[in-house]
């Protein structure tokens, strides 16, 4: 009881030498929550927030693939310091001076079954969606060091996360607010954690825990322990300007929290998670669907067609985790989809191994040259004006480096349909859209795809495929269920001669 009395008096003091409280701060001030989790016996190792740029790290060379990068996303990532006593491996040490971030800091990192990492700082400002998610990104499996990137739970996201502005998960607004995130795997680090938190002036309505389930993750810090990243996704944001200073400047850090001394432990169970579906589907719009992708042919019907197949793309976290494979990095906030044979269901090279790195099967290829009647018309439902979904949208990437060099989303492509409908009612819950090397002036709904920019583009002979995102709906506050939700198409024009 006295080092939370003495924390307490840590953290008024703290207030009256700086002439600010926590609840009117604009920003956010750790300090005081820092001295009194050293006060009850805690080492504190400072960190950061920052973006990490997948394209950047792919295009120099640091990583040899974007890894299938919505860019629609700006993904931060906690940059963690390593545990008391540990040194960062040098292949990391190339993406933290990439990006420029601390040294002794990394975005991969093990973690104690008694140890934490706490997110303390302010949340987006406004935009469409954000989430904090948790991966294991390597995981020994017979001896092999596999790379999984699979999703261990439920996101925190902007309709269930604990702020100033949402206290205990209350509606209201989630935005550039002050809040608390503890990551461990243990109850009593938990508690004391929180404890802490409020001694330095902190409520405890906006402190959420991120559970690392011990059941199913390898915690520790041998070589043959779990890695695991924190990503936090902003995506869509109302004011260009304001989540660009948040991206480049994030007011948040992170804190790796370990232990002075051995404490008994007390491992939390795998968290419960929201469930996906509604039993409302989007299958009344099939017809006209139909009759959409009728009109599209008609309207290039001097062109040759390839149809190219739609499939479920990446695993679930827990599947891939179960299997051993790599997941491509889901949430469970999503559904994903994509114009390929197959799923990402093969076990992948190490993570700097660059060899034969993400098998990816289509027949055929595609590829998109620059002839003026060479294009993709890409088409479906759109999600969000169903409201399936908060968001989605649809990216182009290049086969070989799984680079997405832009997202169109449903902000691009909302009302494009009408113009192929013009008397079907139904036409505002679809969408059309061309993807091409030339975009005409009267091509509304067009994207050139650039090439000759390296990762920033795909060549001329380089096979792609496109992939779709619906993120969260709002009943469910999870990501839609696939059974209900219909599938996006794409067709491939190339000219008769």
């Amino acid at each position: 009881m006295k080092k939370y009395i003495m924390a307490i008096i840590l953290g008024i003091a703290f207030i009256l030498l700086t002439g600010t409280s926590l609840a009117a701060n604009e920003t956010y001030d750790a300090g005081a929550f820092q001295q009194a989790l050293e006060k009850d016996g805690f080492t504190v190792q400072e960190g950061e927030v920052g973006y990490f740029d997948f394209l950047k790290l792919y295009e120099e060379g640091v990583l040899p693939s974007a890894y299938g990068n919505n860019p629609t996303t700006k993904y931060l990532i906690y940059f963690v310091p390593m545990a008391p006593g540990y040194e960062v491996d040098e292949r990391i040490k190339q993406i933290t001076s990439t990006l420029g971030v601390k040294e002794n800091t990394t975005p991969f990192w093990n973690l104690g079954p008694d140890e934490a990492v706490v997110f303390v700082g302010r949340t987006a400002p406004e935009c469409r969606y954000f989430s904090y998610d948790n991966f294991i990104m390597h995981r020994t499996i017979g001896g092999e060091r596999r790379w999984l990137f699979a999703n261990i739970a439920d996101t925190i996201n902007n309709l269930v996360i604990k702020t100033e502005g949402t206290p205990n998960g209350s509606a209201g607004n989630p935005f550039n607010q002050t809040t608390i995130i503890i990551l461990t795997a243990d109850r009593g680090i938990d508690q004391r954690i929180r404890a802490a938190a409020q001694s330095a002036g902190y409520s405890d309505n906006i402190i959420n825990t991120q559970v690392m389930p011990s059941v199913i993750l390898n915690m520790g810090m041998e070589n043959d322990s779990d890695t695991f990243a924190s990503f936090f996704r902003p995506a869509l944001f109302n004011d260009t300007q304001a989540g660009d200073d948040y991206i480049n400047n994030t007011p948040a850090t992170v804190f790796r929290i370990t232990p002075n001394n051995t404490t008994e432990l007390d491992p939390y169970d795998y968290p419960e998670l929201r469930v996906r579906g509604t039993g409302q589907t989007e299958f009344d719009l099939m017809d006209d669907l139909e009759e959409l992708r009728n009109a599209i042919l008609n309207k290039y019907n001097e062109s040759n067609v390839t149809e190219l197949p739609t499939s479920q793309g990446v695993p679930i976290g827990s599947d891939a985790i179960q299997r051993g494979i790599n997941g491509v990095g889901p949430t469970n906030d999503a559904v994903y989809l994509w114009s390929a044979n197959q799923t990402a269901s093969s076990p992948t090279p190490p993570f700097f191994d660059t060899s034969q790195y993400y098998p990816f099967l289509q027949d055929p290829k595609i590829t998109l040259g620059n002839d003026t009647d060479e294009f993709i018309i890409v088409y479906g439902v759109n999600h969000a004006a169903t409201g399936k979904a908060t968001y989605s949208n649809f990216c182009i990437y290049g086969v070989a480096g799984w680079n997405g060099v832009r997202a169109i989303t449903d902000a691009d492509f909302s009302g494009s349909a009408e113009e192929y409908l013009p008397d079907n009612p139904n036409a505002k819950y679809l969408y059309v859209y061309k993807l091409a090397r030339n975009c005409s002036e009267d091509d509304q709904y067009c994207y050139e795809v650039p090439y000759g920019v390296g990762a920033y583009g795909i060549e001329l002979d380089q096979p792609l495929f496109i992939a779709w995102r619906a993120y969260m709906e709002n009943t469910t506050k999870t990501g839609p269920a696939y059974s209900e939700i219909v599938y996006d198409r794409a067709i491939k024009f190339d000219p008769k001669s």
